[in-house]
């Protein structure tokens, strides 16, 4: 079974919150009279391990820990405070293309930490969410992932997918991957991402990072590139489209190691998620295409545990002989089955991870169930365990 309690960093580590409470506490920072400097706030939140900067016009400033919203004391935010917000961060370019067209993503560095960030217009006036992207990069041994993600990374072609909602820890378990490649093996491992987020230094392997809008003007273009570009890692970030999986598939199936994330809470929804991207009169090739690549999808979540941190729980698709025939002939359901008795293979379901973590007592039972994709079957493992 999979559970991992992540260490400080990952991806917050405010003080512990007691699992009884239900309203998070307020943050009371220095000189609420005037708005601290955009860098000031993020360096509190970087000081106190908080994961999120939520930032509005005529809204306080707020931050997010251990997945709770946490108020502060500043005043609310004028249009003019916020401008200079954007100052700090974007070129005057880049402040126009979000006027312009009212959405924008990127990143910057301060000295201290890296932030994702991401701005939108809204009812009261423009917003912004910062992602705080520590610049250690932890690796799989710190992280106590499950082995069978350094088995994956060592594989030398072939597709895995990452995936789980936002928030799940998706680009830390990533970045723990390529690290281990990076610090074990002589390979090139080119990212292409929008935007760049963990920054990886060249160890044994080399690695070179391209951004979106910096790097390349066009994603696709960029990742077609890569393939003549003598990669043998490629990590192509969050697929989103037929083109970019098509591209991501035949990369994996030339001799690369192709990595891609997408936004589904389990392995089986992925695989349907990835044939769904297709006609259906494309789908027999694409099932025979997607088995011969895929080696392993990595479905991951994150769930409160009874002393306030978090812990992570998997639900793990190992593309074994059985699953290649199951995933060809489209029979999905059958797949499912294979991972709940897999465990020797480094398969786990969600409910299996769920129910250890409880049968542990590191999570209570109402809060595993809460979060289960097959509420009343973990709730009648655990009565069949004791554990409710």
């Amino acid at each position: 079974m999979s559970q991992t309690i992540f260490p400080p960093g990952f991806p917050s580590t405010t003080a512990a919150v007691p699992h009884r409470q239900v309203a998070p506490p307020e943050v009371t920072p220095p000189d609420l009279d005037s708005a601290p400097s955009l860098e000031r706030i993020v360096q509190i939140a970087n000081e106190q391990g908080h994961s999120d900067v939520h930032l509005g016009v005529g809204e306080t400033p707020r931050y997010r820990a251990r997945g709770e919203m946490l108020q502060t004391e500043w005043p609310v935010t004028t249009f003019e405070t916020f401008q200079g917000w954007l100052q700090e961060i974007l070129s005057p370019q880049q402040i126009d293309d979000f006027l312009q067209s009212k959405e924008f993503d990127g990143a910057y560095a301060f000295p201290f930490v890296r932030v994702r960030i991401n701005l939108l217009d809204s009812l009261r006036g423009p917003a912004m969410v910062l992602r705080l992207i520590p610049q250690t990069i932890l690796s799989l041994e710190a992280l106590q992932l499950p082995d069978v993600l350094r088995d994956l990374a060592s594989r030398p072609k072939g597709l895995v997918l990452v995936t789980g909602p936002t928030g799940s820890g998706k680009s830390t378990t990533l970045a723990a991957m390529i690290d281990w490649i990076n610090r074990h093996q002589s390979r090139h491992i080119l990212t292409i991402e929008d935007p760049v987020e963990f920054v990886h230094s060249s160890q044994s392997s080399l690695i070179r990072h391209r951004e979106v809008g910096l790097h390349t003007h066009k994603f696709h273009n960029a990742l077609r590139a890569a393939l003549r570009e003598d990669p043998d890692v490629i990590l192509v970030g969050e697929i989103r489209d037929q083109e970019t999986l098509n591209t991501a598939l035949e990369a994996s199936q030339t001799g690369h190691l192709v990595f891609g994330t997408l936004h589904t809470n389990s392995a089986v929804k992925t695989v349907e998620r990835v044939l769904g991207m297709f006609p259906p009169e494309d789908q027999d090739s694409i099932r025979r295409s997607l088995s011969e690549s895929l080696l392993g999808v990595i479905a991951q979540g994150l769930i409160r545990t009874t002393d306030g941190k978090r812990a992570a729980f998997h639900d793990i698709l190992i593309n074994t002989d059985a699953c290649k025939d199951y995933i060809q002939r489209g029979a999905l359901d059958d797949v499912e089955e294979i991972m709940e008795r897999s465990g020797f293979d480094g398969m786990v379901t969600t409910n299996q991870s769920l129910q250890t973590l409880v049968e542990k007592g590191r999570v209570a039972a109402d809060q595993a169930i809460a979060l289960s994709l097959k509420p009343n079957e973990l709730a009648q493992a655990l009565r069949g365990r004791g554990g409710t």
